[in-house]
């Protein structure tokens, strides 16, 4: 007669300990943050308080100035888009697999990885003292913030395609140049386009954000206008920057889903 032994499961000390590190962190994180807790009965309270504030009488009159900042604050992230996409599409090429020296590939992908650790209010910030409090300075944040992000989905977009038409180049004696004109971007346009679409629509968010420290646009304005308590602009401003904001969305949305997905 057989006698079957079931095999000792392994344990997994690996994850275990991840698991306890995780949830010390996470301990710690509470009781580290300096949080009123008996406060958070009043919240619901104060925040329909201020609601009601800002949109039982907005202040209609505002709408022309609030159209005119935040068009400012798109355009600041359509040129900071541009800028980054410039810079971003070679560099994509350096850090991806086949196309550049190890050390220039790694390098490349470190310095990505390094821009998008840094917010891009902190970028503004730091090039404040060269730039001024000017749109310029937001839109050049913009654009440093989208190389990090841009960069990485291009390499990986890149690395990707469908090796093929790029041995197929390689083989008929292409060089470089020709084998990213013909073995590259026919297969990668649709992901490329898609990407920079997708940056546009975080850059217009983020654009509002950089407002808040000077730099021009709707955050400017709302800025100035929650300091003086005049929460019936206030409201009017969230409304405008919603409607924009989510009719831009779905604007690049349809765009990015017909490059995609075709007809």
């Amino acid at each position: 007669m057989t006698v079957l032994t079931i095999p000792s499961r392994r344990r997994a000390w690996g994850r275990s300990t991840a698991m306890i590190i995780v949830g010390a962190v996470v301990i710690g994180a509470f009781w580290s943050v300096d949080v009123n807790w008996a406060r958070l009965a009043d919240l619901p309270a104060q925040v329909m308080h201020y609601l009601w504030l800002m949109f039982s009488d907005p202040n209609w009159s505002k709408v022309p100035e609030a159209l005119g900042q935040t068009w400012k604050s798109v355009a600041m992230a359509w040129v900071g888009t541009v800028i980054g996409i410039l810079l971003s599409f070679p560099l994509g090429f350096l850090a991806a697999r086949g196309f550049s020296p190890a050390p220039v590939r790694w390098s490349m992908r470190v310095g990505f990885a390094i821009i998008r650790a840094v917010p891009e209010i902190i970028i503004a910030i730091a090039i404040l003292s060269v730039t001024g409090l000017t749109p310029l300075t937001g839109a050049l944040a913009l654009a440093i913030g989208s190389v990090g992000t841009l960069g990485k989905w291009g390499y990986e977009a890149i690395e990707g395609v469908d090796p093929g038409p790029i041995e197929a180049t390689r083989a008929s004696g292409g060089n470089i140049a020709q084998i990213l004109r013909w073995g590259v971007w026919p297969s990668a346009t649709p992901d490329f386009i898609s990407f920079w679409l997708y940056r546009f629509e975080i850059n217009v968010r983020s654009s509002a954000v950089l407002g808040l420290i000077g730099v021009g646009g709707i955050g400017d304005m709302l800025t100035s206008y929650t300091q003086f308590r005049e929460w019936s602009t206030v409201g009017v401003l969230i409304i405008v920057v919603v409607i924009v904001t989510m009719g831009i969305d779905a604007i690049s949305g349809a765009i990015r889903r017909r490059i995609v997905e075709g007809t």
